[in-house]
C-alpha cells in the first residue's frame, strides 16, 4: 500500500510539472489590405500586452512564436486600422486590414508663432492604377493637400559614396585611426529596402552601423573609465587564412530613474515632403512613445519648420504629458522646408531652458529634404558646429521613402555631437526611444577616438571593416580640437579588423615593391607575442581635455567554433554587409554561410532582433540574381 501511494505521488508530481510548463508554437499567416486585396509588407504584429513582435516580409508573410498564455495578436500598419485577433487552435492566421480614416488639417507657420486652421477633412490611403499610394481626400479636401508617395521610387534619396577599406602594411602604415560610431540608421534603412522587395544601394550599406545595431554581451566597466574595452581574435569566416580581431566597448549602464534631467527640443519637419503615412504620422507616433517615458523633472519644447520656423509648444514639464501629446497630434504637413531657420530657433530655445549637468538635446525629425535657406551639407555643417559647443547635443531621426537624405542627416548628427537613427516602423521607434532611451539621449563620453598600432613582427597586413567615413588622420588622435563620436549610457560599440598574419601567403598583397626605395623590412623589437595595441581617447560630456587609455591584444587566436557569440554574431553581420556591397574581400562567402553562422550565434534574443536579421538574410538571398 505504501509503495502504491508513493507511485501515485510521483505520477501526480509529473502531471503537475507538465501543467506548469509553458508551451510555445509558431503562428504564420499573410496580411493584406481590405481595400485592394494586396499584401502589406512590413506590417507590425505584436502579442498584446507584451513587447514581443515581428513584421511581415516583402510578400506580406509573417511568423511569430506564441506561448499558451498568449491570447491576442495585434496587427497594425500606417494608413490602416489596428486589428486584434484572438489566438485559437489554428497555427495559421491570415488578416485583412481596413483603411484608416485620418483627420487632416493645416498648420500655417508665421515668424515664431503658429496659427492653426481648424478646417478638418478626412481621407484614407488607397492605391492608384499606376501602383502608387495616395492619401485620398474627401470632397472637401483640396488637391494640393492630397499627397502621393511612391513606395518604389528611391531616385531622390542620397547616400555618401563609400570606398571600401583595403589592406595596409604596418611597415608603411603602422596606425589605424578612426572615430567611434553608435549610429544604426543604415541597418533599419537596409531593412526597409529588403522588406519592400529590393536590395539596398551599395552606398546605403554601412557595415559598422549594421554591426552596431545589435547589443553584445560585453564585460561592464569596473574602474574610473565610463566604458570597458573587450577583445577577441579568431578566424575570418570569408577567408580561413586570415584572422578576425573583434574589439568591443561597453558603456556604463545607468538606470532611467538615475539619469540627469532632460531639456529637450523637438525640431520637427512639417513641410510638404512629410505628407506621407511613413513620415509625419509615424513621426508623431514615435515621439509619443518618448513623451510617455518622460519624468516630471524632464521638459520638452516643440519647434516646427516648413516655409518658416515657429514654436508650437514652449518648454513643458513631463508631468503635463496630455498637453505635449495634444501639441504633437495637432501637427499637419505643408509648405517648403526652412531647415536652417528651424535649427537656429531650436538651439535658441534649448539654451534658454538649459539645465546645468543635465541632458540638453535637440531631437530633429525629418526626411532630410532641406530646400530653403541653409540647404547645402557644408552650410548645415557650419551651422551645427557653431552651436554644438554650447553644451546642447543633437539626435537626428530620419523618416520616409523617396526623399531620404542619409548623407545630410549623418553630417548633422556628427557635427552636432549626437547620433542618427532611421525609423522605418513603430517597433524601431520603440527600440530607439524606449528600449535604448538612455543610450540614445544621454552621453557618457564624447569625442571618442580609437587608434590601433599593429606589430609588424606578427601582422603582415590589416584592414578595418567599415568605418570608411569615420577615418581620421593619425595626428588627429592627440588633437583635442578634432571632433569624434559620442558614446551613450549602456551603448556598445564594436569594430572588426581583418588581419593577414606574418608568414601567410595571401591573395591580397597590400603594396607592390617600390622601385626607388629600399623595401626590406625595418628591424623590429623582437616582440612576437603582441598582435596590436589599442589606444582610446575620450572626453567627459562637459570636458575639453581628453583622457587616454590603452590595451594590448596578444597573438592568441581561437577557432571560429570556439569563439564567443559576440564575435560570431558580429562576423555574420559583417559578412552580410560584404555580400550586400559585393565586397572585393568577401572571398567565397555565400548567403547560406552567413545564415548558418548567424543561427549558431543567435543566443537568447529576448527582443527578437537577431531572429529578424536571419530572416532578412534569407529574404536578401531570394532577391539576388544568383
Amino acid at each position: 500500500m505504501k509503495k502504491l501511494i508513493i507511485a501515485m505521488m510521483i505520477i501526480g508530481s509529473a502531471f503537475h510539472n507538465i501543467s506548469d510548463e509553458i508551451f510555445t508554437r509558431t503562428i504564420t499567416g499573410v496580411v493584406k489590405g481590405a481595400d485592394d486585396g494586396k499584401v502589406i509588407p512590413h506590417a507590425n504584429i505584436t502579442v498584446k500586452g507584451t513587447t514581443r513582435g515581428t513584421t511581415t516580409d516583402a510578400g506580406g508573410k509573417y511568423s511569430i512564436e506564441v506561448k499558451d498564455t498568449d491570447k491576442v495578436l495585434v496587427f497594425s500598419f500606417l494608413g490602416y486600422e489596428h486589428k486584434e485577433v484572438r489566438i485559437k487552435k489554428s497555427n495559421v492566421i491570415n488578416v485583412t486590414l481596413k483603411p484608416d480614416v485620418t483627420e487632416l488639417g493645416e498648420v500655417v507657420v508665421v515668424g515664431y508663432g503658429t496659427q492653426e486652421k481648424t478646417r478638418a477633412v478626412s481621407g484614407s490611403v488607397t492605391q492608384t492604377t499606376d501602383g502608387r499610394k495616395m492619401l485620398r481626400s474627401a470632397p472637401s479636401m483640396s488637391p494640393a493637400n492630397a499627397g502621393f508617395y511612391d513606395t518604389d521610387d528611391y531616385s531622390n534619396e542620397s547616400y555618401a559614396e563609400i570606398n571600401e577599406n583595403g589592406f595596409h602594411a604596418p611597415w608603411k602604415n603602422p596606425f589605424s585611426t578612426f572615430s567611434i560610431d553608435v549610429d544604426a540608421a543604415s541597418y533599419s534603412n537596409m531593412r526597409r529596402f529588403i522588406n519592400r522587395g529590393q536590395l539596398p544601394p551599395k552606398d546605403a550599406v554601412k557595415i559598422e552601423e549594421l554591426i552596431n545595431y545589435f547589443g553584445y554581451d560585453y564585460e561592464a566597466p569596473r574602474g574610473k573609465h565610463p566604458f570597458a574595452v573587450n577583445h577577441e581574435v579568431s578566424v575570418a569566416p570569408w577567408n580561413p587564412k586570415h584572422q578576425l580581431v573583434h574589439i568591443g566597448l561597453q558603456g556604463e549602464k545607468i538606470e532611467t530613474d538615475n539619469l540627469p534631467a532632460s531639456n529637450m527640443v523637438f525640431l520637427l519637419d512639417v513641410s510638404g515632403s512629410m505628407n506621407a503615412p511613413d513620415k509625419l504620422p509615424l513621426l508623431k507616433k514615435s515621439l509619443k512613445l518618448l513623451v510617455n517615458e518622460m519624468r516630471p523633472e524632464d521638459k520638452v519644447a516643440i519647434v516646427v519648420y516648413a516655409g518658416a520656423a515657429g514654436e508650437v509648444l514652449p518648454s513643458t514639464s513631463g508631468k503635463e504629458k496630455g498637453k505635449i501629446l495634444k501639441a504633437l497630434e495637432n501637427l499637419r504637413a505643408g509648405g517648403s522646408t526652412a531647415g536652417g531657420a528651424g535649427i537656429k530657433l531650436a538651439y535658441k530655445i534649448a539654451k534658454q531652458n538649459f539645465i546645468k549637468n543635465g541632458n540638453n538635446r535637440i531631437i530633429l525629425a525629418t526626411d532630410g529634404d532641406f530646400n530653403v535657406g541653409a540647404s547645402s551639407d557644408k552650410a548645415m555643417e557650419d551651422l551645427i558646429e557653431e552651436k554644438r559647443d554650447q553644451g546642447v547635443f543633437l539626435t537626428v531621426l530620419g523618416f520616409g521613402t523617396g526623399n531620404y537624405k542619409d548623407s545630410k542627416m549623418e553630417i548633422l548628427a556628427d557635427k552636432g555631437n549626437g547620433n542618427h537613427a532611421y525609423i522605418d516602423n513603430i517597433l524601431e521607434a520603440k527600440k530607439v526611444l524606449v528600449n535604448e532611451f538612455g543610450g540614445t539621449l544621454f552621453t557618457i563620453a564624447k569625442d571618442v577616438k580609437i587608434q590601433v598600432e599593429f606589430n609588424p613582427a606578427t601582422v603582415q597586413a590589416y584592414r578595418l571593416i567599415g568605418y570608411e567615413n569615420r577615418k581620421l588622420n593619425d595626428e588627429d588622435f592627440n588633437n583635442d580640437k578634432k571632433d569624434a563620436g559620442e558614446l551613450g549610457a549602456g551603448h556598445t560599440v564594436t569594430a572588426l579588423y581583418e588581419i593577414i598574419p606574418v608568414g601567410v601567403n595571401s591573395d591580397f598583397k597590400p603594396l607592390d615593391d617600390l622601385k626607388y626605395q629600399q623595401t626590406e623590412p625595418r628591424k623590429v623589437t623582437g616582440n612576437t607575442s603582441d598582435l596590436m595595441t589599442v589606444k582610446l581617447r575620450y572626453k567627459k560630456p562637459d570636458g575639453d581635455k581628453s583622457i587616454l587609455l590603452e590595451q594590448v591584444i596578444r597573438k592568441e587566436s581561437v577557432s571560429l567554433s570556439r569563439s564567443s557569440l559576440n564575435l560570431k554574431w558580429s562576423a555574420a553581420v559583417a559578412g552580410f554587409g560584404m555580400l550586400l556591397r559585393d565586397s572585393d574581400y568577401k572571398g567565397d562567402l555565400k548567403y547560406k554561410d552567413v545564415i548558418a553562422l548567424a543561427r549558431s550565434a543567435k543566443g537568447a534574443d529576448d527582443q527578437g532582433y537577431r531572429s529578424e536579421f536571419i530572416k532578412l538574410i534569407e529574404t536578401a538571398e531570394l532577391l539576388t540574381d544568383e
